[in-house]
């Protein structure tokens, strides 16, 4: 298929699309506010417009609405807060009945670092000593990180709420890489940094005095009872980690649905992953091709069952065994 389809209707619609990445993508817009996008497929003849489809990004909590048929289908990230919705479980206190099209490969982990002189090596020592940590997370209320800090501080017997009144503070960044964030862990500033994202400022942060802390067995077997997955992270991938260190998988964007989307309409989807293929934005050494994204590998975790539309073009294809 040609990167932009013949008629003047799309090409207006390529202009519309520009338009929106322009005004969602504007920088100085803080995460949580207007920086989602959902495109809408139907059709505008009439007097109003009909939608047939809607494909969005947005939070993990938006699984309610696309269990209820309110949005098609939409990207979560990561894997395991798609999980937690099916399950019913963490964020979720019932089980949401959703099903996924496609998963796109993204290979992460979620470390908690802190500063090696503060001498902690674990959640328990901080705990513990009740020392007034500095810390740098996400300021997107809706972060998929913020659930699972919170999950993992609570089964510590403790909560950010907690570490405040020690004398402790946030100080929040957009992404993993913000330039807040390296500038407080170049000059010390920082004590703690719990994110995702990895690649952009773990080793930044091995390099200048950062160590990662271990969860102990306990501690993974309740993140897993809740939908995480361990992930070990390998040495050899970052310059100053001295060891292998087994953290939190934080893996995977599944577009996921209903299980009550039509599986007409499901396979369209999935026939149009693709047919697009070639055009869309993968993960630079992570996307190993078209079969990866309908197939469980480590980059792309799948602990909900495909919609069996999606599942039916996949395996029409010759990528499923």
């Amino acid at each position: 298929m040609d990167y932009l389809p013949v008629g003047a209707n799309f090409k207006r619609a390529k202009l519309l699309w520009e338009l929106g990445l322009h005004i969602a993508g504007n920088p100085e817009t803080p995460y949580g506010g207007n920086r989602d996008m959902v495109i809408v497929v139907g059709t505008g003849s009439g007097e109003s417009f009909k939608p047939s489809l809607q494909l969005a990004t947005g939070s993990a909590i938006m699984a309610h609405a696309v269990a209820r048929g309110e949005v098609t289908a939409a990207f979560v990230n990561p894997s395991a807060m798609l999980t937690q919705a099916y399950r019913g479980v963490g964020l979720f206190h019932q089980p949401l009945d959703l099903r996924i099209l496609g998963n796109y490969p993204s290979m992460d982990r979620f470390v908690i670092g802190v500063k090696k002189s503060l001498g902690f090596t674990s959640l328990y020592d901080v705990k513990k000593a009740r020392y007034p940590l500095k810390i740098s997370l996400r300021e997107d209320p809706t972060h998929s990180t913020l659930v699972l800090i919170d999950q993992m501080l609570s089964f510590h017997g403790m909560s950010l709420a907690e570490i405040k009144s020690w004398g402790g503070s946030v100080h929040p960044i957009g992404g993993p890489g913000d330039k807040r964030r390296l500038a407080g862990i170049r000059d010390g500033s920082l004590d703690m940094i719990l994110d995702e994202g990895i690649s952009a400022w773990f080793d930044f942060a091995l390099a200048n005095g950062i160590v990662p802390l271990d969860l102990d067995d306990a501690a993974i077997a309740h993140l897993t009872g809740l939908g995480w997955r361990a992930g070990p992270l390998n040495h050899g991938r970052f310059g100053h980690l001295p060891a292998g260190h087994n953290c939190i998988d934080f893996s995977g964007w599944p577009l996921y649905c209903s299980a009550a989307l039509p599986e007409e309409t499901a396979y369209e989807i999935a026939e149009a992953i693709g047919a697009r293929h070639d055009e869309m934005p993968w993960e630079e050494g992570t996307h190993e091709g078209i079969a990866q994204i309908g197939t469980e590998t480590d980059a792309t975790p799948m602990d909900v069952p495909m919609h069996p539309g999606a599942e039916r073009w996949f395996r029409e294809q010759g990528h499923l065994g």
